[in-house]
Order: structure tokens, then C-alpha cells, then sequence
């Protein structure tokens, strides 16, 4: 390991007197010269009289100006200074913050302090090349409403930070993940954090389109196209211009599509099914899989070149039973969400009920422990969950048997279902029926342009009962 710089000066700007005295102690001992402050104003009030140091750590929540703040007027007036950002607080929006601000690294505390002086040996040198590639934009729109990632697991907190410097650069990412993971979640928070945030996101799942549509669906057509194709129709990569395309599951996608893709991913251009007109766009492309992509290029099933193509940084998302300690704060997420949509009180989860849900191996992951916690909410009796209530969820396989494989329409119509049950409705299923139905003929009679008979046909059904359903006017 190289010897330390000895003549290079690092500051240290915490307000807890303990951790500046632990962390510029440590650097000291490695022989840097090292001065703390207990704020942003000492900080900027010495750089306006003392020459500039080699490098500062700052942490984020401090009195008066945040290390936030302080970050952005240190990289207006002395942008060559790198600066470590720490905090106890290790979620995207910290992390995204920071990087977008110019920071060369996130250090989350509590931290190793070998790491720490590692960490600023490695930063002294030379500027970090992600770093450097950064620029500065404007913060994302915040939401409370979209669902966020949420953990305090070591591996989620170095998700966390990954996705907060990658947010920053025009790199592909493949995230790879089990199902029920949340990819997506790590998808729209690589894009929301990005300097594409004003700019669409849009998802698409490549294993719920048919192989025969997919091409329509992510490259567009042309009216005339191909049987049915009325009109001009946009794809998904037009659709995504200026902004990310999210693509999961895309192990599934057909061979040809993959040369199809490749060659938008290499030149960024494309022609719409039945087209001659060449579409150029500026698209991000984040992927996801929970298949092992390596294994199927040995069985050539998936393309080396794209997989090289689409794995420039890859994330992984640890599943939920690698990560218990995560499941107390997400389930008391997913309860406070049920009780905001259900407009009842919040409820509890005992501690006995806390230990049986960490207890469970999630084989849905966390998307199955929503559903255990939407379920909970409902139905529990008590403002308090017991064991008891876990337990007799658990048992009859949460809301859904086969959580872990439910569909997006399995999870939709569920929560409609309970939201109704706890509304005090009663016929749900003839309502059910009949607004499936509605919808059913609605969309069948959109895709065959009106025509009932063709309509009655793929809906496997009798243009008699077709004529029936609409009723009269129809």
C-alpha cells in the first residue's frame, strides 16, 4: 500500500465532537495533517483567510448550513476540492444528493475508520473517473407518494450508494435480483435521481408481452404494418426519448429482438415495424432479470454482445431472507401505506408478531410481505398484530397463494377485493364479473376496430353474448 502524502491537509466538518475526534485522530496517525469544525460557517470563514486543503469530509445534518449546502458552495469556489460526504442517514435520495452535487465518495456511518483513511488515501491522487463524469443538475422533484426502496441491511445501504453515483452517468445497468425484489424500484430510482428526471420513465416487461407483439411494443409501427395495424403506433423506445427505458425480465426476450435491441443500444437509432423512416432517440436503458444471463449465453439463449452491451454496471438486489433486519422497517411501511389507502387507523406489529414475520423465509420476497401486510391490515382485529394474526396469514399463504408468481392483475385485483371487503361491500364477485367484462369488450372491440364478431372470437365467446353484454345502443 502506498505511503500517505504527508504534506496533504484534509478537514474534517462534523458537529459530534466524538466522531471528529475518532476520525481526525485516525488521520493523523496516518500521517496527514488534519483540522476539525464543528460547522459549514467555521468552515467557509478559515477557506476565506487559509489556503484550500487536499481534501474534506463533511457530514450531511449539521447546525445551520447541511453538508449538502456546504458541498455546493465549496464545488462553486474551489471545484477541484474532493469532498467525502458522511452521514448516518444512508438512502437514495442522501446519496444521489451528494453525487449530484459533485461529491467524490459517500461514507456511511458508522464507518470502519481503516476504511475512512483508505478512502482518502485513494481520493488524494486523483479524482474518482465516475466523479469526474458528473455534472451537476438540478434535485428531482421529491414524491412521498411512489413507492421508495427502503432498508438499513450493509447490502442495502451499498445499493443505496451505488444507485446514488450511478444516477449520475450515462451508463447501461442490468440489476439482477429475485422476483418480488423491488427492480423496478432500484430502476425508477437510478432515473428519478438521474439528470433525466424531467424526462420520461417508462417500463415494460418483456416476459407479459407475446413474442409477436414485443417488436410492435418497443420499436413502434407503421399504420398497415401488419394485420390489424390501423394506425401509426409509437413504441416504447420513442416513447422514452430524453428519459430511461426500463426492460425487465429481458432473459426472456426472443433472439431476433436481442439484434434488434443491440443495435439501438450501439447507434441509438431504429426503424418502426413496416417503416423506412429512420427514429433516432436519446435513451437510457436500465434491464432486470432474476435468471442467470451467463448461463444462458452458454446455452444460446441470450447474446454475448448485448449481455456485454447491457452489463456495464450491474447491481445486484439481495433477497428479502438475506436481509431480516430490513423486515421491521418495511413492514411498518407497508402497514402505514395500507392504512393511508384503506382510511383506517394504523396498525402495530407486536413483537411477538415482529419475530414470526423475520422469521419467515419470503419466498415472494418483499413483494410477498406487502401482501402479508395489506392482509394484516384488513383483517386483524386489533389496532396491535399478534402472533396469532401472522401466523393464520402466513398459513393460508398470505393474500394470494403463490405470492412470489401472482401478476401485476393478481396483486390489482386482490387489493381492490379487500379494499371493497373493508368498505362493507357485499356481491363482489357479480360486481367483479361485470366490470371485467366491461373491460374485456372494451379493449377486445378497440383492438378489432369495432368488428363483434372478431371480437367475440378472441374472447373465446359467442357474438350473441358479445351483442348481449353490450346491451342496447351498443
Amino acid at each position: 500500500m502506498p505511503e500517505p502524502n504527508t504534506a496533504a491537509t484534509i478537514w474534517v466538518v462534523d458537529d459530534d465532537r466524538s466522531v471528529r475526534f475518532v476520525l481526525t485522530t485516525a488521520l493523523r496517525e496516518a500521517g496527514y495533517a488534519v483540522e476539525g469544525f464543528d460547522s459549514a460557517a467555521a468552515v467557509l470563514a478559515a477557506l476565506a483567510v487559509r489556503p484550500v486543503p487536499d481534501l474534506l469530509f463533511t457530514d450531511v445534518r449539521m447546525p445551520g448550513d447541511d453538508g449538502l449546502v456546504l458541498l455546493d458552495k465549496l464545488k462553486a469556489a474551489h471545484p477541484q476540492l474532493p469532498v467525502i460526504v458522511m452521514s448516518a442517514y444512508t438512502d437514495v435520495a442522501s446519496t444521489a444528493g451528494a453525487f449530484r452535487g459533485g461529491a467524490h465518495e459517500f461514507l456511511s456511518k458508522p464507518f470502519d475508520l481503516d476504511d475512512a483513511v483508505e478512502l482518502a488515501r485513494r481520493a488524494l491522487p486523483a479524482r474518482d473517473p465516475l466523479a469526474s463524469v458528473a455534472t451537476p443538475a438540478p434535485a428531482a422533484p421529491t414524491d412521498a407518494g411512489p413507492p421508495q426502496l427502503v432498508g438499513e441491511a450493509p447490502a442495502m445501504r451499498e445499493l443505496f450508494r451505488a444507485i446514488g453515483r450511478l444516477a449520475q452517468v450515462p451508463l447501461s445497468v442490468l440489476i439482477n435480483g429475485e422476483t418480488g425484489t423491488g427492480k423496478e424500484l432500484v430502476a425508477t430510482a437510478l432515473h428519478r435521481e438521474s439528470p433525466r428526471a424531467k424526462g420520461p420513465f417508462v417500463a415494460l416487461n418483456t416476459a407479459a408481452i407475446p413474442a409477436e407483439l414485443l417488436e410492435s411494443e418497443l420499436f413502434g409501427h407503421e399504420a398497415g404494418a401488419f394485420t390489424g395495424a390501423s394506425k401509426r403506433h409509437v413504441g416504447r423506445f420513442e416513447q422514452a426519448d430524453g428519459g430511461t427505458l426500463f426492460l425487465d425480465e429481458i432473459g426472456d426476450m426472443p433472439l431476433p429482438l436481442q439484434t434488434r435491441l443491440l443495435r439501438v443500444l450501439a447507434e441509438g437509432e431504429f426503424f418502426r415495424v413496416g417503416g423506412r423512416e429512420l427514429i433516432r432517440v436519446d435513451v437510457r436503458v436500465v434491464a432486470a432479470t432474476h435468471q442467470n444471463l451467463e448461463a444462458l449465453v452458454e446455452q444460446g439463449r441470450f447474446r454475448a454482445d448485448l449481455l456485454h452491451r447491457l452489463d456495464m454496471v450491474r447491481l445486484w438486489l439481495p433477497p428479502l431472507r438475506e436481509r431480516p433486519e430490513d423486515v421491521s422497517q418495511l413492514a411498518e411501511t407497508f402497514l402505514a401505506n395500507a392504512a393511508r389507502r384503506l382510511d383506517t387507523p394504523c396498525k402495530r406489529l407486536s413483537a411477538p408478531a415482529l419475530a414470526v414475520l423475520r422469521a419467515h423465509p419470503w419466498p415472494g420476497n418483499v413483494r410477498e410481505l406487502e401482501n402479508v401486510c395489506w392482509r394484516l391490515a384488513a383483517l386483524a382485529a386489533a389496532d396491535s398484530i399478534a402472533a396469532a394474526d401472522v401466523q393464520a396469514v402466513l398459513a393460508r399463504g398470505g393474500p394470494l397463494r403463490g405470492t412470489a408468481a401472482a401478476s401485476p392483475w393478481d396483486r390489482a385485483l386482490a387489493q381492490w377485493a379487500r379494499q371493497r371487503l373493508t368498505e362493507g361491500a357485499t356481491g363482489l364477485h357479480a360486481e367483479a364479473r361485470e366490470r371485467m367484462d366491461a373491460v374485456l369488450l372494451e379493449v377486445a372491440l378497440d383492438f378489432t376496430r369495432g368488428h363483434r364478431g372478431e371480437a367475440a372470437a378472441r374472447l373465446g365467446l359467442g357474438r350473441n353474448t358479445v351483442t348481449r353484454k353490450l346491451g342496447p345502443g351498443r
